[in-house]
């Protein structure tokens, strides 16, 4: 069995004192770690005050993001070797944004996705596809090919343990939500693919989550297809009542 795994990516929200508010709202009302995996993905200038708010809860720590190096002359970049010593569970690697935005290739993920390995975290790769590449018919292969790209040379053992994040472009932050059976198709496909790169033990060991307008009203369909595990979940993760209906939406 997949334990679902909901995470909450703040993007560049939030600062110190609202993440020890938010942390302190949610940590005694959070699932059993073995029910769901409840995560914050926090800015880096607010790692600390997660990582302090959050100490003997169920709640899990993401950073937004790493660079592939341990250190170096890399000036404004987050070392993964840094964020293991403070702690960290989890880093986002290869969000749309970081795609978009910051140029970052599949190449750089998938050097990233090493990097974090290396520093005993464990990544959650995200994937996804435009509105122009879903319109041309080009979702399933450009997602492959993504997936394909962020694995390579990793092992069965460290791909077992890793998220995937499914994640169409046109459907964050627009208010625009793919269909559970959207979604699906497309979390079926991730996971045919990395069956097609392993073997099936892995392939059903790996959890896939869906991002993209997650929300309470729509958690409970999304979380019911066999292939969607969980969600990366943006600005609904920034209350804490709309976060805790997320993780807790077995209740």
């Amino acid at each position: 069995m997949r334990t679902p795994i909901i995470a909450g990516n703040w993007k560049m929200n939030n600062n110190p004192e609202a993440t020890t508010q938010f942390v302190n709202a949610v940590k005694d009302h959070l699932p059993a770690s073995d029910q769901v995996e409840a995560v914050i993905a926090a800015p880096a200038v607010d790692l600390p005050a997660l990582l302090a708010a959050a100490q003997g809860s169920n709640l899990k720590t993401a950073a937004e993001n790493c660079y592939f190096e341990n250190s170096g002359a890399f000036t404004g970049e987050t070392s993964p070797q840094v964020l293991q010593e403070m702690g960290i569970n989890y880093v986002v690697i290869g969000h749309s944004e970081r795609r978009d935005y910051f140029h970052e290739t599949d190449a750089d993920v998938n050097r990233k996705a090493q990097a974090v390995f290396a520093n005993q975290m464990i990544p959650i790769i995200c994937c996804g596809e435009s509105l122009a590449k879903r319109e041309a018919g080009e979702a399933q292969t450009w997602v492959q090919s993504q997936v394909t790209a962020a694995l390579k040379d990793l092992s069965a053992d460290q791909v077992s343990q890793l998220v995937i994040a499914y994640e169409p472009i046109w459907a964050i932050g627009t208010g625009k939500t793919a269909t559970a059976d959207q979604a699906q198709e497309i979390c079926q496909v991730i996971r045919q693919t990395v069956e097609k790169l392993y073997d099936k033990t892995v392939a059903d060991q790996v959890r896939i989550q869906y991002g993209g307008s997650v929300k309470p009203a729509n958690i409970k369909e999304l979380m019911s297809k066999p292939d969607i595990d969980g969600g990366l979940v943006g600005g609904a993760s920034l209350d804490p009542d709309s976060y805790l209906q997320l993780v807790n939406y077995q209740a």
